[in-house]
């Protein structure tokens, strides 16, 4: 009888407002008790809820932003929280805001060729979904195997092979993981919050062109992520390749009655708010030793509106004083015009380096938030 008055009980949706005592993600900032109810009884096709959207930002409440997309649809039916941490998360992009179109034309670039003294390498990389599945919190085993039969029909055209990370060889996986192209099962508090490790690895695996500089990760964070590298300081031909692997991609799912999501306002959609609009990071590796030690490296970095990382990416240590640098906004300009800034910032870094290596001040070159 006790189970079942349990059960049975019928609770205020303001009595379970998540308690968000001493957090500092966006969500704790945006989400009020009123907003909480108001959006607790909604729920989109694939059933996502509020709750399964704000689940990072209560199992971490120190994290950066704490809010996940469940599927596309919860872009608009959450769309007041949405709204509010797509607003803070990419300073200032207002409801009325929108996107621009998608602007994949490498031969617009300028000076797409980096100095090669400095910059050993150079990629871009970015997240797309499949219209009409779920995303990462919601997706299932069916809906993996799906989607991973769809994008390796789409790649099928190209000059390539998919490697399952099930049905692997042990020496393919070791050619794989010594070439830094095998991604690793996620333990991030982010990616396995949103259940990017569930049923870990099925229908998981990685695309690699014969020349080994075209990547396609599938079902990790997003149902793909498709990466063009360069061994060299070569921007233009790595971002005319991204360009030409997307073109390729998208055809190759239309032949299949299949498109990536994409809001006419928001741009790319990905299980994470901070990648809409393009999902697109370009980065080079650059060997800047003089300027990496200047007591405001970072605050250069971050005024020129770039990102710096260790040489093996996030949470990685720079060796032989080789930086990752990449842009740090993905929304409000177009993948080309993201592209010109890495190259433009770039270039800039160069210069600096060049000025301290002779014994010079940069004090002229540098953003004016860091003077």
């Amino acid at each position: 009888m006790y189970r079942q008055e349990v059960n049975n009980l019928k609770m205020d949706a303001k009595e379970n407002f998540p308690d968000y005592t001493g957090a500092t993600n966006i969500v704790s900032r945006v989400l009020t008790p009123e907003m909480y109810v108001k959006l607790y009884g909604r729920k989109t096709s694939f059933g996502t809820t509020v709750d399964d959207c704000i689940q990072p930002s209560i199992n971490k409440i120190d994290c950066d932003i704490g809010l996940c997309a469940g599927d596309e649809e919860a872009y608009k039916v959450f769309g007041e929280l949405f709204d509010g941490v797509i607003d803070l998360q990419h300073r200032g992009f207002k409801a009325t805001d929108k996107q621009p179109a998608p602007e994949l034309d490498p031969e617009k670039l300028v000076g797409g060729e980096l100095d090669p003294k400095y910059v050993k390498s150079c990629r871009v990389r970015s997240g797309r979904n499949i219209r009409g599945f779920p995303l990462s919190p919601k997706v299932n085993r069916a809906h993996r195997r799906a989607i991973q039969d769809i994008l390796v029909s789409a790649l099928g055209k190209m000059d390539g092979k998919y490697y399952s990370l099930r049905g692997m060889t042990k020496e393919e996986e070791t050619e794989l993981r010594e070439g830094h192209f095998l991604f690793q099962k996620p333990t991030g508090h982010f990616l396995v919050d949103t259940g990017c490790a569930r049923d870990w690895p099925d229908a998981r695996g990685i695309w690699l062109n014969k020349d080994k500089t075209l990547l396609v990760w599938i079902n990790e964070e997003d149902h793909s992520r498709i990466i063009s590298m360069q061994k060299d300081s070569n921007m233009k031909a790595t971002f005319a390749r991204f360009c030409s692997a997307i073109k390729q991609v998208e055809a190759g799912l239309k032949a299949s009655g299949k498109e990536f999501m994409h809001s006419d306002r928001l741009g790319v959609l990905a299980t994470c708010p901070s990648n809409i609009g393009t999902a697109l990071r370009c980065s080079v590796h650059c060997r800047i030793p003089n300027l990496s030690k200047h007591p405001k490296f970072t605050e250069i970095i971050k005024g020129m509106e770039m990102q710096w990382r260790g040489t093996g990416g996030e949470d990685s240590e720079a060796v032989d004083s080789v930086y990752d640098l990449s842009n740090a906004a993905r929304l409000k300009k177009t993948e080309r015009e993201f592209v010109q800034h890495v190259i433009d910032g770039t270039n800039k870094v160069i210069e600096m380096e060049k000025r301290l290596e002779a014994g010079k001040s940069i004090d002229d070159l540098m953003p004016a938030s860091c003077k």
